[in-house]
């Protein structure tokens, strides 16, 4: 049963998450308050395990939902679940390509769908910086406002923003800096 309903979430999650695979975190989110299969604090992690294994972030990140949620097979369901909807849908699209190019209707609901992604895609930013650089815990029940904010993982994520702009690395290399310090920081109780 769980693999059932592991497809269908990512099925839905496959259908509405327009706009890449960073803009199916919102679905992640919800699934997460409705099903409690994984934490926000997990969502962040597969933020991380996803973008640091090649493919597409999207698929890896079902992948490893499903896989925390239904083992082996829990990460094959939810990952055809998720990538079923696009398949589909470019199959019935490149049946009927040429009507599509040039349909006003689909040239004016593509002018609609872009903002609602970037919508998604910064909510769900917002939703990963709550959860990895700062503790509401803190500030809402034990009322310290010092706690409120993670300083090391702000001052990680702040240097590493602008190595990357100034540096132009390959972004796993940024990925193993970051692995490396946040051993680092651990070991040593930062």
């Amino acid at each position: 049963m769980i693999y059932l309903q592991l497809f269908w979430n990512f099925f839905k999650t496959g259908l509405f998450s327009v706009g890449g695979g960073l803009a199916t975190l919102p679905f992640l989110y919800e699934m997460s308050n409705n099903t409690h299969w994984f934490t926000h604090a997990d969502i962040a992690d597969m933020i991380a395990i996803s973008e640091c294994t090649p493919g597409a972030i999207g698929i890896n990140m079902s992948t490893y939902a499903g896989y925390m949620t239904g083992g082996l097979f829990g990460g094959i369901f939810a990952t055809i679940g998720l990538a079923c909807p696009s398949v589909i849908i470019i199959l019935l699209i490149s049946r009927f390509l040429e009507k599509f190019r040039t349909n006003t209707y689909v040239d004016k609901a593509f002018y609609g769908l872009r903002p609602a992604s970037i919508a998604m895609i910064s909510a769900a930013g917002i939703n990963v910086v709550r959860v990895a650089l700062i503790n509401i815990t803190a500030l809402t029940e034990e009322h310290d406002i010092a706690g409120f904010f993670n300083v090391p993982q702000i001052i990680l994520a702040v240097a590493l923003f602008f190595a990357m702009k100034k540096l132009k690395w390959h972004p796993v290399v940024f990925l193993g800096i970051s692995a490396v310090l946040g051993v680092i920081f651990r070991f040593a109780g930062v």
